[in-house]
Parts: C-alpha cells; structure tokens; sequence
C-alpha cells in the first residue's frame, strides 16, 4: 500500500515538472514603430565637405630688364646730290652693320659743300662729284682719299621728247640755230662743268646762247633734272644715274673726249673727330653691299 502510494506521489511529481517546462511563456514583441513624417526624427544632414583652399596666384614672370639704349656717334657725311637716292639707301644699311653710328647726310652740289666745309661746317667725309673740288680742299687726310665712283654724262629729255631731241651733235645744231631750250648746271656745280666742256667740243659760246635764251640753269644736278621732268625745257644735261632715278629719257651719252672722265671722289677730313669711325665707313662704301647699291641706278664703283 505504502509502495503503491509512493509511486503514485513520484508520478505526479513527473507530471508537474513536464507541465511546468511546457507551459514557459514567449517573450513578449515590441510594439512596431509608425514611419510617419510627425513622428520620424529629423534627418542628420551630411556634413558639408570641406572647402579647397583658394588657389593662391599665379606668380608673374619677372620682368627682364630693359635693354640700355645703343650709344650712337655722329657721323656728317658731305656728298654730291647725285648720290641723294643711293647714299639714303646705304645709310638704313650701315646702320645695321654698325648700330653705333648715326649718319648725317647733306647733300648739294660738290661746290657748294665745298665752300661750307671752309666756311668751317662740320664734316667727316666729303664725297664729290668731280676731282677739281676735292683736289681744292685743303683739309683732306692724308692716305685716306678714294675714288669712289664714276658716271656718265648724258642729254635727257621729257616724256615723249616734245623738242624731238636726238642726239649732242643734233643739240649742237639746234642750239646755233636758237630752236632749243636747254637746262644746265651752274658753272660751280660739276654737272655744269662737263656741260661747258661739251659746249667747248662743239665750238659752241655760251654766253651767245644765253643772249640767245637758249639755256637756262640749275644749282645743282637735281634741279636740272627736275626742269627736264616737268617738261620746262626741252632737255638737259645731267648725270645717267639722275636720269635713271627720275625716269627720264636718255638719247645721248657724251664721251671722254667730249667731257672727260666723271669720277667721284670720296675722302675723310682731317677736321674729323671720329677718324676711326670715318674710315670705316669709307671702307664700307667700297665693299660689295654698297658697290651693288651704286650699280643699281647706273654708277661703276671703282674700289
């Protein structure tokens, strides 16, 4: 009985500890979350990225130095007007050879310069258009005389040649008989000498044909040849590169026999106060870059 009764007690012991194990609760969820705009917490805004430093400025380059400017000499250069166009040109050359001279250039007839520079003109170099002028100037530098060039004497006419001008020896005839009218240099002026010369080949006087009014004259080269240009005269006497540069026509060239040589003459001063510079120069004048400056209107350089 006792037996029967513990087992009994020991069964529901068993039975008690199986309901207690079975009947442990879950525990409880929690209660969801409304995703309502009301209720969300405000949204963190992302941090703003950090601002670049600002560029700092391009550096400038230095600025290089100024160069200092070319200390230039002074150099008068005294020249026959024949040779305006040709030395005008040779000097914008020179000038690049040797950036330390500035040329001044005076040009006129050969007397007249002449005079100037013993009337005490600044002068370094002289360049004539005939011998006689340069041979009478007394201040020319010892071994430092050239003859630079020569040309040609010639007999131009207008445009169209209205007087129907042919030759010298056809003037020659025309002057003796008063129907021409002729421009020519003065007696001072080198192109006028040639021209008194030719006068003298052909028996001719000139003071007859003055009285006659069948000359007219110039002060130098240029103007004799602005007189044939601008049809004044029915012709004139000047030198061929004169006549090249101004476009005249040429119907006749007068020979050695008839006038001479023309030779142009070119030589430093003693006055100078630049010898070394001035002899440059002249050496220049020599050379082939100005040669072929002389040779393009028609002289023959001759050093």
């Amino acid at each position: 009985m006792k037996r029967r009764f513990a087992l009994l007690l020991a069964a529901c012991l068993l039975l008690a500890l199986l309901s207690a194990c079975g009947s442990k609760a879950a525990p409880a969820a929690e209660p969801a979350v409304e995703n309502t705009k009301a209720d969300a917490a405000p949204a963190q805004s992302a941090p703003a990225p950090a601002a670049e430093p600002a560029a700092e400025p391009a550096a400038e380059p230095a600025a290089e130095p100024e160069e200092e400017p070319v200390q230039k000499t002074d150099l008068v250069v005294f020249a026959a007007a024949s040779l305006t166009e040709t030395l005008t040109e040779i000097k914008s050359l020179y000038e690049t050879v040797d950036p330390t001279v500035n040329l001044i250039l005076t040009f006129d007839s050969s007397g007249t310069l002449k005079k100037q520079i013993e009337e005490g003109a600044e002068c370094d170099i002289f360049i004539s258009a005939a011998p006689k002028q340069m041979d009478e100037l007394g201040c020319v530098l010892e071994g430092a005389r050239v003859d630079l060039l020569e040309n040609k004497v010639v007999l131009a006419v207008p445009d169209g040649n209205p007087a129907d001008v042919e030759s010298f020896d056809a003037l020659a005839g025309r002057l003796a008989d008063g129907t021409v009218f002729l421009a020519m240099g003065n007696a001072d002026v080198p192109v006028g000498q040639y021209t008194q010369k030719i006068l003298a080949y052909y028996g001719l006087n000139e003071e007859d044909l003055v009285k006659a009014d069948c000359l007219t004259y110039g002060s130098n080269v240029k103007e004799v040849t602005t007189q044939v240009k601008e049809d004044t005269v029915d012709c004139g006497v000047i030198y061929a590169t004169d006549a090249f540069s101004a476009g005249l026509t040429v119907v006749d060239t007068a020979t050695a026999e008839m006038c001479g040589q023309v030779l142009y003459p070119a030589a430093v001063l003693n006055v100078t106060k630049n010898e070394a510079l001035a002899r440059a120069f002249l050496e220049y004048l020599t050379g082939a870059e100005a040669s072929a400056v002389f040779s393009s209107v028609g002289f023959t350089p001759l050093s």
